[in-house]
């Protein structure tokens, strides 16, 4: 392990433990690792606050700025009354009811849609409070639930990658989507089963003014507009949405267009300029930004690759199965999240787990499988922008996030391997 390497990690250990124990501002610990990162020369300053150009932070802080538009509309009041009647009505099958309604929008928009996890939960976050569900106990659950696909058929980028981590390790084999839709619903069985198991341990407190964000929100939401402002809005709502879907074909003029979406509302007088500046510069845009420089830094000292190679020497040809599997769906989860290189990560890990499945004599399939699908599993920490959106939205101290989260992390990736071993035997 080099000197860079036990640096970056340390910084980025310094960072997780600060965001832990809440006694800075939320969005504050990465950015102080970001300056760390500079001063110990682990990066330049172009590089550590790199997150602030990032395609996907561009995209996230657009996007808080339409929704900021969005719930001045009677769309949202009307949201806002429909989700206050199933709360109303209270009980499991009301909370229930509000994570599958998520999950089935998850199956159109395909696991891992900014545009789609930003929507949801910007839309909680005008929850009201009501005693028989708590809206802290729905923030956290439904928003987790926009990367689980109730119906996962939309999974053509992970079905992609699985191909080609298989072909490029010289295994030619025939995998149907079909299967591999049906291991990702093992996925999605193992996240409904720990938000039925921690129904009755969820916290209980209102999200609405009990942070300055979601303060603005209520005000917002309080400010009605002309009918034509509110078509203004829909409008474009529904075309920088499109634009996120067609960013893989069209490339960075995808997020452009949502950078348009927010001139048409400022031009149009939906929102002023102020309240732009504030959608756009809130504390979770920090926070996923400051993590971005971080994650690069630790990823660019090769820790990733020293990790992968020393645990497939360790687990040698003489495991089980299962246990290898899930070995290495923790390690891409983890490396993934902490170095934000999902695909990266993924390509380094994947292929070590073919090896050995080759070595043993078993069908690498469900391996393969199982590890890519694992690399948008991780979200138990809040230093990405969905869990790093929950934990902010909900207002949840690091105890109650880290309650919900781990459980899930674990439960998640025990299903998935079972479910890759069931759909593709070894």
């Amino acid at each position: 392990m080099t000197t860079q390497m036990i640096i970056a990690l340390a910084i980025t250990a310094f960072m997780v433990v600060l965001i832990m124990m809440d006694k800075l501002p939320f969005g504050a610990p990465p950015l102080l690792a970001c300056l760390l990162l500079v001063i110990f020369g682990i990066a330049d300053i172009k590089a550590a606050f790199g997150g602030f150009s990032n395609a996907t932070i561009v995209m996230l802080a657009e996007f808080m700025a339409i929704i900021a538009a969005l719930q001045k509309t009677s769309f949202i009041a009307a949201f806002k009354r429909t989700m206050f009647n199933i709360a109303n009505k209270g009980g499991l099958k009301a909370y229930l009811l509000m994570i599958l309604i998520v999950m089935l929008g998850c199956s159109l928009f395909g696991t891992g849609s900014t545009a789609y996890y930003v929507m949801v939960i910007g839309l909680l976050s005008t929850l009201p409070y009501s005693k028989k569900l708590p809206p802290s106990k729905v923030v956290m659950t439904a928003g987790f639930a926009a990367n689980h696909p109730l119906i996962p058929f939309n999974t053509a980028l992970q079905y992609g990658i699985v191909i080609a981590v298989l072909n490029s390790a010289g295994v030619m084999a025939q995998v149907s989507v079909a299967k591999f839709a049906v291991v990702n619903f093992f996925l999605s069985v193992g996240f409904l089963l720990n938000c039925v198991i921690q129904y009755k341990f969820l916290p209980d407190h209102p999200i609405s003014a009990a942070s300055e964000d979601a303060a603005k929100v209520q005000e917002a939401a309080a400010v009605s507009l002309p009918k034509w402002k509110e078509n203004v809005t829909y409008i474009v709502f529904v075309v920088a949405v499109i634009g996120m879907l067609l960013q893989s074909t069209i490339g960075d003029a995808g997020y452009a267009i949502a950078g348009l979406s927010v001139a048409v509302i400022l031009v149009t007088g939906v929102m002023d300029f102020k309240e732009i500046r504030d959608a756009i510069s809130a504390p979770i845009i920090l926070m996923s930004a400051g993590v971005i420089g971080v994650a690069d830094a630790l990823g660019s000292t090769g820790l990733t690759d020293l990790v992968g190679s020393t645990v497939a020497n360790m687990l040698g040809t003489n495991v089980n199965p299962f246990v290898m599997i899930f070995v290495f769906c923790i390690l891409t989860s983890v490396l993934a999240t902490l170095t934000g290189s999902t695909i990266g990560t993924v390509y380094v890990f994947a292929p070590l787990a073919i090896a050995t499945c080759t070595s043993l004599g078993l069908d690498p399939t469900a391996a393969a499988c199982a590890i890519v699908i694992s690399g948008w599993c991780g979200h138990f920490l809040p230093i990405d922008g969905m869990p790093a959106m929950v934990m902010g939205v909900g207002n949840y101290s690091s105890k109650e996030f880290c309650k919900f989260t781990i459980p899930q992390y674990f439960i998640r990736l025990l299903f998935l391997t079972a479910g890759a071993l069931i759909v593709f035997p070894m």
